[in-house]
């Protein structure tokens, strides 16, 4: 009986890491810039919610910072701008900001710094990027780089790998890929929407349903293949809408994506408690798995990456979300497969699981849909 306590206590432990934690879109800022003839030239996209946290530049309290309370602390946004990013190739490139302006992203608004960087020297190029980790331990960077000779690369910029180093060829291609992956990994990893969305749909794999009831799968075979459906068809349904809204061929509201992404995660988690949605729970993985794809997609859309770039970036995050994806499965369903048959596994684990998950999404399908703040993560 202590061993069966213990792997309950391991199966709610992971459902309770995935709990704390914010569901919006990640904060990122987006670096572009162009390298050529002795020259780097590019902008720099930071969200004014992230440049409040740092500078408080919500004087008024409204909710909303506009160009006058940007402007009163400009200066000290490009000191700090210049103190966080350095570029250098063989010598240094000294940072000089041009001007500034405010956009529109599909998660809020950012203030846009025009880059300037004379840059004499002929070595490959180093970028150290430092912004906002010390506010947000998981911001990132995400770059994207020109060189004269039309080649693009790109690159996650994080806290655990602040410095990247470019030169045209291969290597530079793999090295961007490889960054992608990882990004992938930490995206699904700190999605927790995403992720309790797979959870709820993966607690209920070891059972059957018996009418309204669940009863316990007789063979670890039947619920791998009933895991191996539901992951494929999230899999496949989030690629192609991940695709289709990175290329811009579909664009839905941010706003609109992220509610219906917690609404889907609400009805997984209402339906192991009163089975209302189909029994054939791959199909419900693929119709809300198109939804999901959008969500991934805001960590690319925004990059505005050229096609050449595009289908390695693509490629490589996909790769990563699927990796993260596995290595849930991989820890949920052996344990969950242990426990099936315990006295505790229906009332504690699918149905108090359920019941937390679906609390959560609640709060967030009321914050998203309703453009509120209620919960304190």
């Amino acid at each position: 009986m202590n061993a069966v306590l213990k792997g309950i206590a391991s199966l709610m432990l992971l459902l309770g890491l995935c709990a704390p934690a914010a569901a919006h879109k990640p904060s990122d800022s987006y670096l572009s810039l162009r390298r050529e003839a002795g020259q780097l030239s590019g902008r720099w996209d930071i969200a004014l919610r992230d440049l409040d946290s740092v500078f408080e530049l919500d004087r008024n309290h409204d909710d909303r910072i506009d160009w006058g309370e940007v402007r009163t602390r400009r200066d000290e946004i490009d000191r700090y701008a210049k103190s966080r990013l350095s570029l250098s190739a063989g010598a240094a490139c000294p940072l000089q900001i041009a001007d500034h302006l405010i956009e529109q992203h599909s998660d809020g608004r950012y203030l846009v710094l025009l880059l300037q960087a004379p840059c004499a020297g002929d070595g490959a190029l180093s970028v150290d990027y430092a912004a906002l980790f010390d506010v947000d331990a998981q911001h990132r960077g995400l770059l994207k780089l020109e060189l004269g000779d039309a080649t693009v690369l790109s690159a996650v910029l994080s806290r655990e790998q602040p410095r990247q180093t470019f030169q045209a060829g291969g290597a530079s291609h793999w090295q961007a890929f490889a960054g992608y992956v990882r990004d992938g990994i930490f995206h699904i990893a700190i999605g927790y929407d995403h992720l309790l969305f797979l959870v709820a749909l993966l607690l209920p794999a070891v059972l059957g349903r018996a009418g309204r009831a669940w009863q316990p799968v007789p063979s670890l075979s039947v619920a791998a293949v009933s895991v191996l459906k539901i992951v494929t068809a999230f899999t496949l349904a989030h690629s192609v809408t991940l695709s289709l809204a990175t290329l811009g061929i579909v664009q839905i509201p941010a706003r609109l994506t992220e509610s219906i992404i917690a609404l889907s995660v609400l009805l997984t988690a209402v339906d192991n408690l009163v089975p209302f949605l189909p029994a054939r729970r791959w199909t419900v993985a693929f119709a809300f798995g198109l939804i999901h794809g959008f969500g991934f997609a805001s960590v690319l859309a925004d990059l505005e990456l050229p096609r050449s770039a595009l289908a390695l970036s693509l490629v490589g995050f996909n790769v990563g979300v699927e990796l993260g994806q596995l290595a849930v499965v991989a820890v949920l369903i052996p344990l969950a497969y242990l426990l099936r048959r315990s006295l505790l596994y229906q009332p504690v684990v699918l149905r108090g699981g359920s019941v937390a998950i679906g609390l959560l999404a609640a709060g967030w399908l009321a914050e998203r849909s309703l453009d509120l703040k209620l919960m304190p993560f």
